[in-house]
């Protein structure tokens, strides 16, 4: 949140009590009263060609693999194995934020963010949101649209 008030970006938080026994996202849109196709998860990967890719879907929906691999030039592309995730992006499983990761990664967000005036995604730390712009967040970490969703 600290980076998208430098940037002068709008933004709106929430807060709800984490649930470790429920990691796909779709209790933190239940308990904020938002429907799950408007709250976005993280996913990071690893791609065989260009490495670490990151990959900013809904929560109720399942990442395809294959349409991963391909719009990210890759010719296959694996999951980050959880053990890995902290190291490499700075950010725990179930607080993964799109922004502000250590290093600049390529970031796809799937299209069916812009049906939204505004997402949810992990505001860097589990239980916190940010609600955003689709436009604003894209802009800001240089993302590009895509099909991401099986």
């Amino acid at each position: 949140m600290r980076m998208l008030d430098s940037a002068k970006i709008l933004y709106t938080s929430a807060q709800y009590e984490y649930d470790e026994n429920d990691l796909s996202g779709v209790h933190a849109a239940e308990v904020l009263g938002l429907q799950p196709e408007m709250v976005f998860k993280t996913l990071v990967a690893k791609g065989d060609r260009t490495g670490v890719t990151v990959f900013v879907i809904p929560v109720s929906e399942e990442l395809d693999l294959k349409k991963a691999a391909s719009v990210s030039k890759n010719k296959k592309i694996e999951m980050l194995h959880v053990k890995e995730l902290l190291g490499v992006t700075g950010y725990i499983r179930g607080g993964c934020s799109p922004i502000g990761m250590k290093k600049k990664f390529n970031t796809f967000i799937d299209e069916t963010c812009m049906l939204f005036d505004n997402i949810s995604i992990s505001a860097g730390a589990r239980g916190c949101q940010v609600l955003i712009a689709p436009n604003d967040l894209i802009r800001y970490i240089g993302a590009e649209l895509r099909d991401l969703t099986v």
